[in-house]
């Protein structure tokens, strides 16, 4: 079921994503073009140009993001003692890497960064790392393999990290690491993952029964600047996608029961 649910949700992105509809609608007015349709082909061309105008103009999808990003504290204070810390995957490259025999990084490397400055904070803490490939194509390659040569340059002793390399979401990421390392209740675990990602996966591991404190990373608005012409298409056009997903995937998995809430908090 799971595998279903994996699947469904990568096919049904491929078509409602921003992109995905701009590009859908203006196939659509062509193919009206072609068949002698002026009217309604003007119609779709219009308003394909109109939406690219006003992402090109407006932070659209900061506007999305910015409720996300703001649902937990940055920099949260954290007790004296930790009994672990996760992040999730999502900044690596494994493709990249495995190519150019180096580590290869997009978005997210806050994650990382953030991960490996707590580790040494609490020296003492479990470390977990969980994420294996999420791609529906291109399947040879790991996430976890990258973060492990990323930890190892830098000088982070890799026995200490649990490496979850199986999971390909969200939902996995908290159902298998949990079956990993088997946290204690009473335990404090720190998750650190991007900060428009953090409600969604907040209610997940609250669902597995896996309190964590959320520490948001890898910010993508700006606040007290929100409402502003910038002209940016692919920038733009870039942080719409990344809210629709996160908007429709909180839907999605509070709709079928792998979160807590529609708009998670916490676990009480």
């Amino acid at each position: 079921m799971d595998s279903i649910f994996f699947w469904l949700s990568k096919l049904a992105w491929l078509i409602i994503a921003p992109d995905s509809l701009l590009l859908l609608m203006v196939l659509i007015a062509w193919a009206l073009l072609w068949r002698g349709k002026n009217r309604p082909a003007k119609q779709a061309l219009g308003f394909a140009a109109i939406t690219l105008l006003a992402v090109a103009l407006f932070p659209i999808g900061e506007w999305l993001l910015y409720p996300l990003e703001i649902r937990f504290p940055v920099n949260p204070a954290l007790p004296q003692k930790v009994d672990g810390i996760i992040v999730l995957s999502g900044a690596e490259n494994a493709n990249l890497s495995a190519k150019w025999n180096q580590v290869e990084l997009g978005d997210s490397a806050e994650r990382l960064l953030a991960f490996q400055a707590l580790a040494r904070r609490y020296p003492e803490a479990k470390l977990v790392f969980t994420g294996g490939n999420s791609s529906m194509v291109y399947l040879e390659h790991n996430s976890t393999d990258v973060a492990k040569l990323l930890f190892e340059q830098q000088g982070l002793n890799i026995s200490r990290v649990t490496f979850e390399n199986k999971a390909r979401n969200t939902y996995e990421n908290a159902a298998f690491s949990k079956a990993l390392v088997k946290p204690a209740s009473g335990e404090n675990w720190i998750l650190v993952t991007s900060a428009f990602h953090m409600p969604r996966s907040v209610g997940i591991f609250c669902r597995a029964g896996w309190p964590t404190i959320p520490y948001p990373v890898d910010h993508h608005t700006w606040p007290g600047n929100l409402f502003r012409l910038d002209l940016g298409l692919t920038n733009h056009l870039d942080s719409l996608a990344i809210g629709v997903r996160e908007w429709v995937g909180l839907v999605i998995y509070y709709a079928t029961g792998k979160t807590t809430a529609l708009f998670p908090l916490s676990c009480g």
